[in-house]
């Protein structure tokens, strides 16, 4: 990326010269080409950006510890849930924690605290459903991500089919109802009821959620948790494009206070 000064703004004329200049602009369009995917959705994002990148979510978590620190300092109750999406392979997700754990250990060594902070995982990919006895594991928490867990189940893609065909699927009822805005019981219910039963076998006392449309639909109400309510922030680097966990969206909930008897976690849309 082009040099900036202390101010942030581009500093070529007191460091290089028109040469050096393209030559750093050409750099930065190369990057950016290598960075570009066919299929997003199914590429650089989530975890893998973090295992990629690991300065990404150790800069989130150091600042979601940070201030956490900041609160118990004024004696207010504070238990931050750190999220980490899109999961599919248990091995992930043990790397992922344990490079956060590390920046955890920093955290509470340099601010002379003992913070209360619990690892969890979205489960949006079927995989990770299927083997949530393994993620389990490594997690204290689930939050099942129903939108990108609907859109992976059934091989639909939200943003393409509703301009295109699902809603003709639904008016000639070759589909029940819009699955993303009604819970596919039949199958992605059978894929989070699974998980549920499977990771609190290997974790008793799991704690699961739901993050997504589906939380906010009152025929589902079997899928919500139990208890107070929760508000968690993912690890991610958030997109300007439609929200995939919720109606406020993965994005803003960066932005989000931490609520006094709700717990905190970092999440977002990559």
């Amino acid at each position: 990326m082009p040099r900036t000064s202390n101010a942030g703004s581009p500093n070529w004329s007191a460091r290089a010269g028109p040469e050096e200049e393209l030559a750093e602009l050409r750099r930065t369009l190369a990057t950016a080409e290598e960075l570009r995917e066919a299929n997003p959705m199914l590429g650089l994002r989530g975890c893998r950006l973090g295992i990629l990148y690991p300065d990404i979510y150790a800069m989130q978590v150091r600042a979601i510890l940070n201030a956490a620190a900041d609160l118990l300092a004024e004696q207010q109750p504070v238990r931050p849930e750190i999220m980490i999406p899109l999961v599919g392979h248990v091995n992930e997700l043990k790397i992922v924690r344990e490079q956060l754990e590390a920046v955890a250990y920093q955290v509470q060594q340099q601010r002379g605290v003992t913070i209360p902070y619990q690892f969890g995982t979205m489960i949006e990919v079927p995989r990770a459903a299927l083997t949530a006895d393994e993620i389990a594991q490594h997690a204290e928490f689930f939050s099942f991500g129903t939108n990108d867990l609907t859109q992976m189940t059934l091989a639909i893609s939200r943003d393409d089919a509703e301009g295109k065909f699902l809603l003709q699927y639904v008016e000639r009822k070759i589909l029940p109802f819009n699955p993303f805005q009604q819970l596919d019981q039949a199958g992605v219910g059978k894929l989070i009821a699974l998980a549920v039963n499977d990771g609190r076998r290997a974790r008793p006392d799991l704690q699961v959620g739901v993050c997504g449309e589906h939380g906010g639909d009152p025929r589902q109400h079997c899928l919500l948790p139990y208890g107070r309510p929760r508000l968690r922030l993912l690890l991610a680097v958030p997109r300007p494009r439609r929200p995939a966990c919720g109606g406020a969206g993965r994005a803003h909930a960066a932005r989000a206070r931490p609520v006094r008897g709700a717990s905190v976690a970092g999440q977002g849309r990559p």
